[in-house]
């Protein structure tokens, strides 16, 4: 929905749901969205991020029936599309992803070829007064990252998609924003990384010039079409997780000129004081199928694991104070988990930054985890969880 007074449109995204493939996602969306709108929405309209997995954008891409049913469903309902999450390639619930949701990346023709199905699918679907973004990933696991060959790949074929964008727009006369989501453990993470690849690799001269022959455009308009076309997705968890200062992060990326296309609210696990209590309980959470980094701050220090089991078994061996920050979405509004808290400060920091100087026009909660939650703060069914956090980032703004 829109927000009203500069600060955006907000919703939910659609990642909680099963949409592995099209006709998981058209059973999920059918499903809960109507709901949710009822309750949060009313008779106003009502923004939807899609959760575009390749197969389903390859079937939505290749389908105008299967995207004139959508058209259908948001009309009828009075909904609209102006964001989709891009980000995991495959299957994402119910099956162990870990580091392998960065796959295929950024260097690879499948991730181009998906995300460019993706933007035909948003250019499409989408109002004409919408710019959607396209939420992908951080190009790709930190690990992988071998050599100055690897980021180039990774650059050229951002380009390629890029150009493709700017030849939808043409043909189209719909602006598609290819957003680039820094994370933990992955080649962009930090805030810092992220301004210098953007600045020397992206955003530099020798970038401009390649757009400009691949999109048959002029240097000037190439350079334009670049900052138009291409920025970041700032998950709020993320950069908490790093230990940032997240008005300072935001900050220095407006600086750079650097455009936020989403602004995403998501709280991750805080441990301000490790203990054997804590981390006993932490224990049922580290269970699960995704990824559970953890940057630890002891004695001045900042030690990294890629999970939190990792983090539990460096205590054990070798107990002492410390904190923790977890990769684990949990529910925004909560700020007390019993024995820790969440990062809920950070996001409460970027929406006192974004309500007094605005710098998206797209916002979304990304609350994907609800069903690893202890039994204890599951209270209710999906369509309550949802709206409680919706209600929470409105109430925050307005």
């Amino acid at each position: 929905m829109d927000l009203g007074n500069g600060l955006g449109h907000l919703t939910y995204s659609t990642l909680v749901h099963p949409a592995d493939d099209w006709e998981q996602l058209w059973n999920s969306l059918v499903t809960y969205l109507p709901k949710v709108k009822a309750r949060i929405a009313g008779n106003r309209s009502f923004g939807v991020c899609l959760r575009l997995s390749a197969n389903a954008a390859h079937t939505l891409a290749n389908n105008a029936t299967e995207r004139d049913k959508l058209k259908k469903f948001l009309g009828d309902n009075d909904m609209y599309v102006y964001t989709a999450n891009a980000f995991p390639y495959g299957a994402f619930k119910g099956t162990v992803v870990k580091e392998q949701v960065y796959e295929p990346d950024w260097r690879s023709e499948e991730r181009t070829r998906y995300t460019i199905n993706v933007a035909d699918v948003l250019a499409d679907v989408c109002s004409p007064d919408i710019a959607p973004s396209i939420q992908s990933a951080p190009l790709g696991f930190k690990p992988r990252v071998t050599g100055n060959d690897v980021v180039a790949s990774y650059t050229d074929h951002v380009l390629r998609v890029v150009a493709h964008l700017v030849e939808l727009k043409a043909r189209t006369g719909r602006t598609v924003q290819l957003a680039l989501e820094p994370e933990p453990f992955c080649f962009l993470e930090t805030t810092d990384e992220a301004v210098d690849y953007f600045t020397h690799h992206l955003y530099s001269g020798a970038a401009v010039e390649k757009l400009a022959k691949l999109a048959h455009l002029p240097i000037s308009e190439a350079n334009e079409a670049l900052r138009a076309h291409l920025g970041i997705v700032y998950d709020i968890c993320h950069q908490a997780v790093e230990y940032e200062n997240i008005s300072a992060s935001l900050q220095k990326l407006v600086d750079a000129g650097i455009p936020v296309f989403k602004l995403q609210e998501a709280a991750a696990l805080h441990i301000p004081e490790v203990t054997q209590a804590a981390v006993d309980t932490l224990k049922r959470y580290a269970k699960t199928i995704y990824l559970t980094q953890t940057l630890e701050k002891k004695n001045g220090k900042i030690n990294r694991f890629l999970n939190v089991d990792d983090a539990i078994a460096a205590f054990e061996k070798n107990p002492g104070p410390r904190e923790w920050r977890t990769h684990i979405h949990v529910p925004v509004f909560l700020d007390d988990l019993g024995e820790f808290r969440t990062t809920r400060f950070a996001i409460e920091d970027a929406l006192r930054f974004h309500k007094r100087t605005p710098l998206s026009r797209q916002l979304e909660i990304e609350t994907y985890t609800w069903d690893m939650l202890p039994e204890n703060l599951k209270t209710g069914d999906i369509v309550e969880y949802v709206c409680r956090e919706i209600d929470w980032v409105r109430g925050q703004l307005t």
